[in-house]
C-alpha cells in the first residue's frame, strides 16, 4: 500500500516533472529568433555562462516543500532557542511557519493536535560542519563514494562540493532520525582552499538541487596546520609558513580579478575578462557574498587566520574544530567569529594536543557564537548527546551552562554561522517550522526524536516505521517490518 512518503514523494517527483513538461512545451511554441543578416558583423552577445557575476546561481536549488496541514503540538516543554523555556507549551505549526507558540495557543478546527505530554519541543537541529552525501556509505576509499577531497592542488576553489553530492546517501535518513534538519556540506581538509560547501535540507530528494536551502549562501572551506603540509608534502607547500604563503598568494590574484570583473560589470567597456572559476569563488568571498569556514585546530594558527584575514578585507564567519579556541575565545569575540566544535574529541594527533572538555563552556562565557558540530556521520546523528556532555563538563568546572544555552549551540548559534538565521534556528512566530518532538528532554541519553518537520511537513515519525525514508541504495535490503519504502 502506498505510504505517507510515498505521497509526499510522489508530489515532489509529479510537480518536477510536470515542471519539465511546461518548460518543454514553452520551448515548443516559442517562435525561433530571426537569424542575423549575412552582412550583420556585430558580436554576438556572450551567453551566460561567459561573464561573471556577483551572486550568480548556474545550479539553482529546486526544493518545494512537501505537503504539510496545520498542526498544533500541545502540553510540551518547549526550548525555544529565542528566550526561555516556555513549561507546559503549545507551538502550532501553520503554512510551512510556526504560527504561534506559548501557554495558550488556540487550536484551529483543522488542525491536528499533538498531545506531547512530558515530551520535549525544539528547533531542528543545524549542523555546519558535515560531509555526508559527498563522503557516503558505504565507506569506500576509491572512487566510488568518497568525493569529499579534490586533492590535486592546494588551493582548489573552482570546485564545488554539490557535485560530489549523492542524494541516496543512506546516511541522510538516520541523519533526519537524529532531529537534524539542516545540515552545510563541506570539501574536506586536504587543501589550503578545499572549494565552495553547499547547505542542504534533510529531505528525499533526486538531486543535490533538489535538497538545497534556498537562498541560502555558499561558504568557502579553508584549512590550515597539518592536513594541506601533510598532502603535499612533496609537493609544496610542506610547511607551516608555506602554507600562509598559499593564502595570501590566492587572495592577491583574487583581488585583481574582482577589481577587473567589478570594473567591466559597471561600464561594460572592451573585451570582457577571462572567468576563472577559482578566483571567481575568492572574489565572492572579498565581495561579502560567501562565508568563509576555516578548518584550524591551534590558537596561534587561528591568530594567524585572522590576521590574514584582515590584510585581504575578508571576514571568517567560523572557526572549525578549533581545540585551542578557549585561548583566544577574545580574539573570536572582538571579530564576531563563531566557533564550530566538538564536546571532548582531540589528543588524536598533536594539533589536537592541547583540547580541553570545557571548551564550549568557555567559549559561551566569552561570548563567542559557539556551536557543537559534528564532522562525522555517527557523531550528526547524536548532537543533542554532545552538546549534553559538553554543558555537564561547564556546568562541573564551575562555568554554569543552561539547557536554554545549550540548546543554542545546535540550532540558532549554527543558523547564524550559516547566514540563516531570520529564517531557522529558533521557535519563534513567522520562522520556517523546522521542529523536533522529543520523547523526553533532548539532553538526556534515553531520549529519542519522535517526530521532525521542515517546513511544516512531517518527514520521519519513529512510531510509523512505514512511513520513515528509506533511499533506493537501501532498497530490497531492509526488512519491510523495519521500514517501509518511500
Amino acid at each position: 500500500m502506498p505510504t505517507a512518503s510515498h505521497a509526499r514523494l510522489a508530489g515532489v517527483i509529479g510537480a518536477l516533472v510536470v515542471a519539465a513538461l511546461h518548460a518543454g512545451g514553452a520551448q515548443a511554441t516559442t517562435a525561433a529568433a530571426p537569424r542575423k543578416a549575412p552582412t550583420d558583423t556585430t558580436s554576438p552577445a556572450p551567453m551566460r555562462g561567459g561573464t561573471s557575476l556577483p551572486n550568480a546561481d548556474p545550479f539553482p536549488s529546486t526544493y518545494r516543500p512537501f505537503a504539510s496541514r496545520p498542526t498544533l503540538i500541545t502540553n510540551v516543554t518547549i526550548l525555544t532557542a529565542a528566550g526561555p523555556t516556555i513549561r507546559n507549551g503549545s507551538v502550532l505549526l501553520s503554512e510551512g511557519r510556526i504560527g504561534a507558540v506559548g501557554q495558550n495557543v488556540p487550536t484551529p478546527p483543522d488542525a491536528l493536535v499533538i498531545d506531547g505530554t512530558g515530551k520535549f519541543v525544539t528547533p531542528g537541529i543545524i549542523d555546519t560542519h558535515s560531509h555526508i552525501g559527498a563522503g557516503a556509505a558505504p565507506g569506500d576509499e576509491g572512487t566510488q563514494t568518497d568525493d569529499v577531497n579534490e586533492a590535486t592542488s592546494p588551493v582548489t576553489a573552482n570546485v564545488w562540493v554539490e557535485h560530489s553530492v549523492w542524494p541516496q546517501d543512506p546516511h541522510f535518513p538516520r541523519t533526519l532520525a537524529g532531529g537534524v534538519t539542516t545540515i552545510q556540506v563541506l570539501p574536506g581538509s586536504a587543501n589550503l582552499i578545499g572549494g565552495r560547501s553547499v547547505v542542504l535540507k534533510v529531505v528525499p530528494a533526486r538531486t543535490a538541487q533538489g535538497m538545497k536551502f534556498p537562498g541560502a549562501k555558499y561558504g568557502l572551506k579553508m584549512a590550515c596546520g597539518e592536513n594541506p603540509k601533510r598532502v603535499y608534502a612533496t609537493r609544496g607547500p610542506s610547511t607551516r609558513m608555506g602554507n600562509v604563503a598559499g593564502y595570501r598568494a590566492a587572495w592577491i590574484q583574487a583581488e585583481a580579478y574582482r577589481r577587473k570583473w567589478d570594473s567591466w560589470n559597471a561600464k561594460h567597456e572592451g573585451e570582457a575578462p577571462s572567468r576563472d572559476l577559482g578566483l571567481e569563488t575568492l572574489a565572492e568571498v572579498l565581495r561579502g557574498n560567501i562565508l568563509v569556514h576555516n578548518h584550524c585546530y591551534r590558537a596561534d594558527e587561528m591568530a594567524q587566520m585572522i590576521d590574514v584575514a584582515h590584510e585581504f578585507g575578508y571576514s571568517i564567519r567560523s572557526f572549525h574544530h578549533g581545540v585551542e579556541a578557549y585561548k583566544i575565545a577574545d580574539l573570536l569575540a572582538r571579530d564576531t567569529i563563531s566557533a564550530s566544535v566538538w564536546a571532548d574529541w582531540g589528543v588524536f594527533k598533536l594539533e589536537a594536543a592541547d583540547a580541553i572538555r570545557g571548551n564550549m563552556a568557555l567559549l559561551s562565557r566569552a561570548g563567542v557564537r559557539t556551536i557543537m558540530h559534528s564532522d562525522d556521520p555517527s557523531g550528526e546523528q547524536r548532537l543533542n548527546q554532545e552538546a549534553a556532555k559538553a554543558m555537564a563538563e561547564g556546568n562541573r568546572i564551575g562555568v554554569p551552562v543552561s539547557e536554554d544555552d545549550a540548546i543554542k549551540w545546535m540550532t540558532i548559534n549554527p543558523a547564524w554561522a550559516l547566514g540563516l538565521d531570520d529564517r531557522i534556528g529558533s521557535i519563534q512566530l513567522g520562522k520556517s517550522a523546522d521542529v523536533v518532538l522529543w520523547s523526553g528532554n533532548p539532553f538526556s541519553v534515553y531520549s529519542r526524536a519522535e517526530k521532525v518537520w521542515i517546513d511544516g511537513a512531517m518527514l520521519y515519525d519513529r512510531l510509523d516505521p512505514a512511513s520513515q525514508w528509506r533511499t533506493d541504495f537501501e532498497l530490497g535490503f531492509v526488512p519491510a517490518n523495519r521500514g517501509g519504502a518511500r
